[in-house]
């Protein structure tokens, strides 16, 4: 999913609504027969941007088709809860954004069509898209509810000034774990001798529960190990997990790390801190590029993330938005024609452009647009380095206790306090124990 602090799905909520089917489709668009209704996701930086990004193209729509589109850009902090009320109401859009971690659980609901068959087809087909963005639009064992919309990955973002000016080689890709945490050393610096640190190697947003998650499922694949079993239980206290637990938290208590970033909840604080020249180096998605362009600052780089020597190349999960269409939408069909022209070629250059994203279908990447370095490195992560975030319904339940669990231990370490591997897995075993009594 986006760079965006997101709510995730917890037990009680699939057990509301894992039974219930919705009724997709506004009472105007019934009325008019002419009219879709459409969630889109905040892409940029205010929702105000983004209408200004998706009118005029849901415009060509109209021009093309005849159908109407109703937007409404609905803010991260509030789409999945609006989503739960919608499929528990029966009352939603006919289309709708989805953050692609969320794709397994909203497909357990029963509430979205099915993307097989004809319908499949009617958009374009399952070839056409990036075979690892398709791979996070949910369970194999049940049929797809969801196709991509917008590409994501992490990457390592670096101010070059900073790099040049303490004389340290900008990061290259291969980086070792190691390189990685020698430079963010070096770039730690008491400019001003008080003691205190004037600029730091790194900062995260630490108070982020997804972001944390997602650290937590890199992390541990770079370790070779895995959330859940392949019976679907989980495995958070594994030797593997917490040993990748314990290297993010350790970022903290190294003293590398911004310890004011312990409490960002969102990415637009750590943007600023490398832009103002705070931090030399960031972990974000690619959507970071838009708010670092929309501060005016270009001075920056970006590498493949750092892996430890001799461990598995995984980079990032699958990051990125889904669509999907509400099962009981009276508009099937024209709702089918909405992510068909939003899926197209066309439009997945001028949208992804817009949001310095990345195309999920593969023709779109012989735009030059998407050619220069920077979208190169996105895309090989993209393509070569990514893993779906775990493809079952409580995925989002898994985000919340992990995630909170690594916030708490990141909290923790920020304030001076020592965090052990003992002290991690004990917050992992906890989050075990929490997802296994709800299960």
């Amino acid at each position: 999913m986006r760079y965006r602090t997101t709510s995730a799905v917890t037990a009680t909520a699939l057990l509301l609504v894992g039974s219930l089917t919705a009724c997709g489709g506004s009472d105007e668009a019934e009325a008019s027969g002419g009219t879709l209704t459409y969630w889109a996701t905040n892409m940029a930086p205010t929702p105000a941007d983004d209408e200004a990004v998706l009118t005029p193209e849901l415009e060509k729509f109209t021009e093309e088709t005849g159908i109407e589109v109703e937007l409404e850009v609905v803010p991260w902090d509030s789409l999945y809860n609006r989503i739960l009320t919608a499929v528990s109401s029966g009352e939603g859009p006919d289309v709708l954004n989805i953050g692609n971690t969320w794709s397994a659980s909203l497909q357990a609901t029963g509430s979205f069509l099915p993307l097989e068959g004809e319908a499949l087809e009617a958009i374009g087909g399952a070839e056409k898209f990036v075979p690892t963005a398709l791979a996070a639009t949910g369970s194999e064992d049940a049929p797809r509810t969801a196709v991509p919309l917008y590409g994501q990955s992490y990457g390592l973002f670096y101010n070059k000034a900073m790099f040049a000016e303490a004389g340290v080689p900008e990061p290259t890709d291969g980086w070792t774990w190691q390189q990685f945490l020698d430079a963010a050393t070096a770039l730690t610096r008491d400019e001003n001798g008080d003691g205190t640190p004037d600029q730091y190697g790194f900062a995260m947003t630490g108070g982020s529960v997804a972001n944390s998650a997602h650290a937590a499922f890199i992390l541990g694949r770079q370790e070779g190990g895995a959330l859940f079993d392949e019976s679907g239980a989980p495995t958070f206290e594994s030797e593997e997990q917490v040993a990748a637990v314990t290297r993010w938290v350790e970022l903290m208590t190294s003293g590398v790390t911004l310890p004011g970033s312990a409490e960002y909840t969102g990415d637009a604080e750590a943007d600023n801190d490398l832009a103002e020249g705070r931090v030399a180096m960031v972990m974000q998605q690619s959507g970071s590029r838009n708010a670092l362009n929309a501060l005016g600052f270009t001075e920056y780089g970006v590498a493949q993330v750092p892996v430890p020597e001799g461990g598995t190349p995984t980079q990032t999960m699958v990051a990125g938005i889904n669509i999907s269409v509400f099962n009981e939408s009276d508009q099937q069909e024209e709702a089918l024609q909405l992510v068909e022209f939003l899926t197209s070629d066309e439009q997945q250059v001028t949208l992804n452009k817009a949001y310095t994203t990345l195309p999920v279908v593969e023709a779109a990447y012989d735009d030059p647009a998407f050619n220069d370095e920077i979208s190169g490195t996105f895309a090989t992560i993209l393509a070569e380095h990514a893993e779906p975030m775990p493809q079952l319904p409580a995925e989002g339940q898994m985000e919340t206790l992990v995630g909170g669990a690594v916030v708490d231990l990141i909290s923790r370490a920020a304030t001076g306090q020592p965090v052990t591997d003992a002290d991690v897995r004990e917050a992992l075993a906890g989050a075990q124990e929490e997802m296994e009594a709800a299960s």
